[in-house]
């Protein structure tokens, strides 16, 4: 069977986070491996208050986690997250196969080098039209 990417984004208890790092992310990184999954990228996202509580919890901390593995494990994975005590909440969807590449470049903070020349040739060409812009009002009043 086919593998397909996911991105899973997780709520944290920020508790449990906060007490082992480590830990909780390799135990996360478990989770999908117990599946026949192959964790991508794993990171954490932020650490914020929460808009309603959850579960008694005020904070959370999101976790953001891209994998490859069979559609047809995903219930179990789902269900191991809805029985990891450190788990407030999760969502798992799938990723298109044209933007694994440039999500997954993301969460790594890896940047392209096409990425690099298309952002300074915008400047560069910005920088032209508004000097170009200058020059005929400064010859108009002239």
């Amino acid at each position: 069977m086919a593998k397909n990417v996911y991105e899973t984004l997780l709520i944290l208890d920020s508790n449990k986070y906060a007490r082992d790092p480590g830990g909780v992310a390799a135990a996360l990184n478990g989770l999908v491996e117990a599946i026949d999954g192959t964790v991508l990228a794993s990171r954490l996202w932020m650490e914020q208050r929460l808009a309603y509580p959850m579960d008694g919890h005020q904070k959370g901390t999101y976790w953001l986690l891209y994998f490859e593995a069979e559609g047809s494990r995903l219930t179990e994975l789902d269900r191991a997250f809805t029985l990891h005590e450190g788990i407030i909440r999760e969502m798992t969807l799938r990723i298109d196969p044209r933007l694994v590449e440039p999500m997954l470049a993301n969460a790594r903070g890896e940047y392209r080098a096409g990425d690099e020349t298309e952002d300074g040739d915008a400047a560069a060409e910005g920088d032209a039209a508004s000097s170009e812009s200058t020059e005929p009002a400064a010859s108009a009043a002239e």
